[in-house]
């Protein structure tokens, strides 16, 4: 894998990680695995995340952790979340970050997941 700028694992009670999920962010992905016998690997690229959203109850916040919800452009994964992390405010402004780089450096914009390429002659809007 890549550099990895960031990585942690989902906790539980008492805010200690032992789950078998677990993050990691490189400059243009980010992966989660989860299963201990059977194992999953889920692929986000960056540039197809729409929308972050940070979810704090306070539950999570008595453990200083934070759960961060992804709506994605990426059709094996539409909804994501990133549950449970350490630092999660300061971890979504660093994704939110890395997300708009990804999608300035592959010229890419919000209008291109909104159907907007899909339009032929027929469509014409004047």
């Amino acid at each position: 894998m890549a550099d990895v700028v960031w990585k942690d694992r989902k906790r539980i009670i008492f805010g200690l990680p032992w789950t078998f999920t677990r993050y990691s962010l490189t400059q243009d992905k980010l992966v989660i695995d989860t299963g201990f016998i059977s194992r999953k690997e889920d692929e986000i690229r960056l540039y197809r995340i729409l929308d972050i959203t940070l979810d704090r109850p306070l539950s999570q916040r008595i453990w200083g952790l934070g759960t961060i919800r992804l709506n994605t452009a990426d059709k094996s994964a539409p909804e994501v979340s990133i549950k449970r992390i350490k630092r999660a405010k300061e971890i979504k402004e660093m994704l939110s970050d890395m997300v708009e780089k990804e999608r300035d450096e592959k010229r890419i914009a919000a209008r291109e997941f909104m159907g907007y390429g899909d339009m032929d002659d027929s469509d014409n809007i004047n």
